[in-house]
């Protein structure tokens, strides 16, 4: 039985679990029924942090754009421009054991692509969720539905994994931010083009 967490939760997932490194990050989400005039499109990324909270080079942002981490450690499994269907709507998958040491948070964060373009922000974005599962048994071990509370945002970052002494603990997140992409990749320390 997963866990369901609520917002500011924070639970283990490798006390119970020994062995556990081999993880799948599920994110999905639903449109509500806006005519935008564009189809939304919603990516998902890592942003591998550092002590400071920000990434130590830029390889440490894994996105549509840069789908493997050079450690192995974060794959993302491709891009999925519409959102449509039941369950995931995209995956990254992460081996904690590979996870370089410097790195002591996995921040996971969901944009809306070319929001201003399009009009569109999570105000318009349903039943979005982040769960993890264990790679090797298919085994659910939390799940975090962010509910309803945005409005306006183009950006949010759902959860993070981060490593307290030598276990992995999940913290759900759940917090928005304006100016999409833009503006976590300035939050993490990523340089953007």
């Amino acid at each position: 039985m997963p866990v369901s967490l609520q917002k500011g939760q924070k639970v283990s997932i490798t006390k119970d679990n020994p062995g556990l490194s081999k993880v799948v990050v599920g994110l999905g989400w639903d449109v509500n029924q806006f005519d935008t005039g564009g189809d939304f499109d919603l990516d998902a990324a890592a942003f591998m942090l550092t002590d400071s909270g920000k990434v130590a080079k830029s390889e440490d942002f894994v996105f549509f754009g840069n789908l493997t981490h050079p450690s192995g450690s974060v794959q993302h499994m491709g891009d999925n421009l519409t959102g449509a269907g039941e369950g995931d709507d995209e995956q990254i998958k992460v081996n904690l054991s590979a996870v370089p040491a410097n790195i002591t948070k996995i921040a996971f964060t969901v944009t809306i692509y070319d929001a201003d373009v399009r009009r569109q922000n999570f105000g318009q974005v349903n039943n979005a969720f982040i769960r993890i599962y264990n790679e090797m048994t298919g085994e659910e071990l939390l799940r975090y539905d962010l509910g309803e509370d945005f409005s306006i945002e183009t950006a949010a970052v759902f959860g993070e994994l981060y490593k307290n002494g030598n276990e992995w603990k999940f913290n759900a997140i759940g917090s928005g931010y304006q100016g999409g992409l833009a503006a976590l990749c300035a939050n993490f320390g990523v340089d953007v083009e």
